[in-house]
């Protein structure tokens, strides 16, 4: 049998080398040693082989279970399949502390966790925030089920309600607190005027980082700092996002000749090894869905906006790139104009972004929100290749 209490310790110790665990939220690594989160996984897990997803069932394979659960700091281990695609998972420990650790959850606030899963993140957060406290909420019903009775377990006194949360406030009026587990496109008005003004809201924001948001005196509105880099999976109340890979790209693409070709001078290894411009990309064209691969000849990218508008970026091994493009929009120049937009910003790093919301729109911004430069946040998103970052957090 597995010894779960050395791999418990084995992650415990990895997050503490590289300062993993928050210093302003030391509550933190005492609800993680109290409530693992072996305590919530089910029984089957899911592990990627390179080209599908196979069981790892804890009955049969119980090892093989136990090293899928603790596989490294920022490793999420699926625990549902919906029509073959991952559809659950507890995420990564990082990025459940990093998350944490931006709500500046205070004892007896009131905390709304949206998206309970297994039940993990509602459970920490009541170990902060107080029994009957929390109220968490999920529109799987046979999910909601399981984590009713993981956090009956643990005696976590927390309420799990079975809803849409995107369009459902709370039961019980106004809290102090907001955590969502699950990636959301346009922050739903609803999240935010479920917050008692000066409260506070982290979600994750574009499937590839999180922001934390502060109501304003109001409640009018909401705005605040990008926190961190991280992949999350999508609300599943919602169109899904452009979805990255050649399958994609080649339904879009289709089998008619470009429409449009030119060279360029640019290596493109950054669209595969900077995360500092494909956040920025996320940002400015977020409808474009990018992927991309390496060979002899250098970097080559593709791109498409998942309705009928496609590039192919080659590389032809001399420092010149051949960019083909089709459809109505030409995305690979939309691309390309986004790149030198960053470069002329000065590079930005993730951190440098914010977000504000409002009723009728919301918008990210660079450095300062009045004066900064903008864009809507209100498209669809680019989504990450599968070389997903490690979890960074906020300097």
């Amino acid at each position: 049998m597995p010894d779960l209490a050395l791999l418990r310790a084995r992650l415990d110790a990895a997050m503490a080398a590289r300062g993993a665990w928050p210093g302003r939220s030391p509550w933190l690594r005492e609800a993680v040693a109290a409530l693992p989160r072996d305590l919530f996984a089910p029984d089957r897990l899911w592990r990627w082989d390179g080209r599908d997803y196979r069981p790892v069932d804890r009955a049969t394979d119980p090892d093989s279970w136990a090293r899928e659960l603790y596989a490294d700091q920022d490793a999420a281990a699926v625990t549902q399949l919906t029509g073959g695609l991952p559809s659950s998972s507890l995420s990564s420990q990082a990025v459940v502390v990093d998350m944490l650790d931006s709500l500046l959850i205070e004892p007896g606030q009131r905390v709304w966790d949206i998206g309970t899963g297994q039940g993990w993140n509602a459970a920490l957060v009541a170990r902060r925030a107080g029994p009957g406290r929390v109220v968490s909420t999920e529109s799987d019903a046979g999910l909601a089920a399981f984590a009713r009775g993981r956090l009956a377990a643990v005696d976590a006194a927390v309420e799990v309600v079975t809803a849409d949360a995107t369009g459902t406030p709370p039961p019980g009026g106004p809290v102090d607190r907001v955590i969502a587990t699950y990636a959301v496109d346009r922050v739903p008005w609803v999240w935010v005027a479920a917050t008692r003004p000066g409260g506070r809201l982290v979600l994750p924001w574009g499937r590839l980082g999180h922001v934390a948001l502060d109501v304003a005196a109001d409640g009018r509105s909401a705005s605040g700092w990008i926190q961190g880099l991280a992949q999350f999976m999508g609300d599943r109340t919602t169109d899904p996002a452009p979805t990255t890979g050649p399958g994609a790209y080649a339904a879009v693409r289709g089998t008619g000749a470009p429409e449009a070709k030119h060279m360029i001078d640019r290596d493109l290894a950054p669209l595969r090894e900077d995360w500092d411009l494909r956040f920025a990309l996320r940002v400015a064209v977020p409808d474009v869905a990018v992927f991309t691969a390496a060979d002899e000849d250098g970097v080559s990218a593709w791109a498409h906006d998942g309705d009928r508008s496609w590039a192919a970026l080659s590389a032809a091994g001399d420092d010149t790139v051949t960019v083909y493009q089709g459809g109505p929009r030409r995305v690979g120049d939309e691309l390309l104009s986004a790149w030198d937009q960053w470069d002329g910003l000065g590079r930005p790093t993730p951190y440098d972004y914010g977000m504000t919301v409002l009723p009728d729109g919301q918008f990210l911004w660079l450095r300062d929100p009045g004066s900064g430069p903008r864009w809507p946040a209100d498209a669809g998103p680019t989504t990450p290749d599968d070389r997903a970052p490690a979890v960074a957090r906020r300097p």
